[in-house]
This record gives structure tokens, C-alpha cells and sequence, in this order.
């Protein structure tokens, strides 16, 4: 699968925390309920961190009581990326960024409606836009 941002992984680790680097570019996982965003409910938008694309939504977050960020879609699907993951024993679908392959998460099939879908996404795998809560003066 080509990749529209390809950096090598000394660029990689020269723009990410060690956290954020070890989610994103070595698949790694965050314990759960320790991320920035498990219980953030602000309005906004959640961005690849590693390359700002566009991928989760704040009105498609809900609580899955699992400790990390959990959405039921993805905002811009055509920026999400799966590909099936058979380590630690287990069998499931990873969660990728299509513009850079960095990894998110994971989707499971234990959602809500209308999707059936739980993206169980890291939070240091994303960054929050926050909605302007303000009036635009010119």
C-alpha cells in the first residue's frame, strides 16, 4: 500500500514524543485510562499526530467504558486505514492512517448503532482540534 508521508525513523522520532512514537510508528499501546482524551467530551475533531489528517469526530465519540477514545466511525474514512493483526494471540483488525500507515488503534465489532463498530483508538496516536467557540469578527 503506497503511503502519501514516508519519513524515516530518525524523522519520526525527531517529531514525536517517545510515547507518540512508540504507539504510532512500533504499534505499541497506552494502558488504558492514562491517554489525554479516554474522557475528553469537547467538541472537535481528533487528527493523525503524526500527519494531521483528518479521522475521528467528537459527535461520533461515545463512553465504552474501556479507557481509551472509542468512536462508532470514522469522520473521513478515506483517511482510515485496516489491516489484520495476529499478535499478542489474538486475532484483530488494526486501525492505520492512510496518509502515513501510523497506527491508531484497533476496531472491534462490540459498538453502537447504526455502525456496530468500536474504533478503540489511542489517544497518543491523535491530536484534538477543539470547534471555534467563538464568533469570527473581521
Amino acid at each position: 500500500m503506497s503511503r502519501k508521508i514516508e519519513k524515516t525513523d530518525a524523522e519520526w522520532r525527531a517529531q514525536l514524543s517517545p510515547t507518540q512514537y512508540e504507539v504510532t510508528r512500533k504499534k505499541g499501546t497506552e494502558r488504558a485510562f492514562t491517554g489525554e482524551y479516554w474522557n475528553c467530551w469537547d467538541k472537535g475533531e481528533y487528527r493523525c499526530v503524526c500527519c494531521g489528517a483528518p479521522l475521528f469526530h467528537s459527535e461520533h465519540k461515545f463512553d465504552a467504558g474501556c479507557g481509551w477514545p472509542s468512536f462508532w466511525t470514522a469522520a473521513a474514512p478515506e483517511n482510515v486505514d485496516s489491516a489484520e493483526d495476529r499478535s499478542h494471540l489474538m486475532h484483530r483488525t488494526e486501525v492505520l492512517c492512510h496518509q502515513c500507515g501510523g497506527h491508531l488503534g484497533h476496531v472491534f465489532e462490540d459498538g453502537p448503532a447504526p455502525t456496530g463498530l468500536r474504533y478503540c483508538i489511542n489517544s497518543a496516536s491523535i491530536r484534538f482540534d477543539p470547534e471555534n467557540s467563538g464568533s469570527d469578527t473581521e
